[in-house]
């Protein structure tokens, strides 16, 4: 008997695009930084101090190569942002500067007036009820077995999007920021409350940004967790290796620091890893894959936690291109989360069936742990839920049920998709308070919940 053998047919060469990183001295188009050299560039001190760190010290980064509508249009954004400007000259070398409305980078970075929309009428400005959860500054405790640290309110880049703007960077003409555990003396008070609970057996670093802690403070944040006996688990969140990653490459005391504590809690039997946060394919470039060969070649576990952004990677095939491109430099795609509930942003989020396609479409073209799991922070507390898992979801009007059975038993939890994405007819809804009630009642009764069971952002 003949045996029939099926051969997959060969891929073409468009297969290979996540291994095309960017290369040579790719910022030399940028006026400001034409005379850089590439040992200048790759020195996190640098990066650091030519930050931009004001709207018009960014305008006037810019101002050559963007037309006057954009810098008038960005000038007026900022004035209406809820976060504080702060860009690397590495991120902003990245920006097709060509196409800056369109550009994936910038929407993350630089808000523009003539994109903003109305604020979803359900939002408010802690949208996960953080501070609810917090039993000491600086500290989040919701799930039962998991903690937050929040032990800085700085970051390295401070993203439009970021769910915590309630408290990160400075204060702007929209917020007045909310204090964190800033000092020695509020850290401790977190570790004797992480002591003091015995379930808690993993503990989340971040802030703020890691990346901003002296690699002095890496090793007393890192070895205090360590020695709690019932703390199993850590991990130092950061955005840096998206936006500095020469910081991996030229600040060998943070990466001991950071290498230190991972080799020891290994020791000791615990789990230490870090988590970063690339959102677009092109934030992948050569000094990207050169940063993270460090950490790979130290024993330094990486994962990536995305966000789903509009015009930045909500079409299937630019996820999966990030997808791969992680997976190439040693990074393993974790989450990609769906926007939270952010003021002055609502131009970037999208909706839950755009999270549910971009899923479906992603499944499968990669190994399952090279694959991450899209996730709706429940507004109002309810922690993580898979995008799909919800007990309702009126596609017509944008209402998504999620219950947390083992988070917080017995609630209802809402996302709203936001309301520019919706019908005319839908949008006329959203438009008159008495029907937006009528629309969540009806939501929570066909996901079996009451509206006493319902727990709104």
């Amino acid at each position: 008997m003949n045996t029939v053998l099926h051969s997959k047919p060969p891929v073409g060469p468009e297969y290979f695009e996540f291994k095309n990183l960017k290369q040579g001295e790719f910022w030399r188009h940028v006026p400001a930084y034409k005379d850089v050299d590439e040992r200048t560039f790759l020195d996190h001190l640098w990066q650091q101090k030519h930050s931009v760190k004001t709207p018009q010290e960014l305008l006037q980064t810019i101002e050559s190569l963007a037309s006057a509508e954009f810098i008038e249009d960005a000038r007026a954004g900022f004035a209406h942002a809820p976060m504080a400007v702060r860009v690397s000259p590495y991120a902003i070398s990245l920006i097709d500067w060509n196409d800056p409305y369109g550009d994936p980078i910038r929407r993350q970075f630089i808000p523009v007036k003539s994109t903003f929309l109305p604020d979803h009428p359900r939002l408010v400005l802690d949208s996960l009820h953080e501070q609810a959860d917090s039993p000491v500054p600086g500290l989040v405790h919701r799930y039962v077995d998991k903690a937050l640290f929040l032990p800085l309110a700085v970051c390295p880049v401070y993203c439009r999007f970021c769910t915590r703007s309630y408290a990160i960077g400075p204060d702007t003409e929209e917020v007045d920021k909310v204090e964190l555990a800033r000092t020695p003396k509020q850290w401790q008070d977190a570790f004797t409350y992480i002591a003091s609970r015995p379930e808690l057996e993993d503990i989340v670093i971040s802030g703020g940004d890691v990346y901003q802690l002296p690699p002095k403070n890496v090793e007393l944040i890192g070895n205090a967790l360590l020695d709690i006996p019932h703390v199993r688990r850590m991990r130092f969140a950061t955005k840096g290796p998206a936006i500095m990653p020469m910081k991996l490459l030229t600040d060998p005391a943070w990466v001991d620091a950071i290498v230190g504590v991972v080799e020891r809690g290994r020791l000791l039997g615990k789990d230490v890893v870090l988590h970063t946060h690339f959102n677009a394919p092109e934030e992948i470039t050569w000094i990207t894959e050169k940063a993270m060969k460090v950490l790979f070649e130290r024993g330094v576990f990486v994962r990536n936690q995305s966000v789903l952004i509009r015009g930045v990677n909500d079409v299937p095939e630019r996820m999966q291109l990030l997808v791969k491109r992680l997976s190439y430099v040693n990074v393993h795609p974790y989450y990609v989360y769906m926007h939270d509930m952010v003021k002055g942003v609502e131009d970037l989020r999208t909706t839950i069936q755009t999270a549910v396609d971009v899923e479906k479409f992603v499944r499968g073209s990669t190994a399952g742990f090279n694959s991450p799991t899209f996730v709706c922070d429940a507004p109002g507390g309810g922690g993580k839920r898979d995008v799909h898992s919800y007990e309702y979801y009126d596609r017509e009007n944008g209402i998504t049920v999620y219950a947390a059975p083992s988070v917080k038993p017995g609630k209802a939890f809402m996302y709203f998709d936001p309301i520019d994405r919706l019908s005319p007819d839908a949008q006329a809804r959203w438009a008159v308070k008495e029907i937006q009630d009528r629309m969540i009642h009806e939501a929570l009764r066909k996901a079996g919940a009451g509206d006493e069971q319902l727990v709104l952002a």
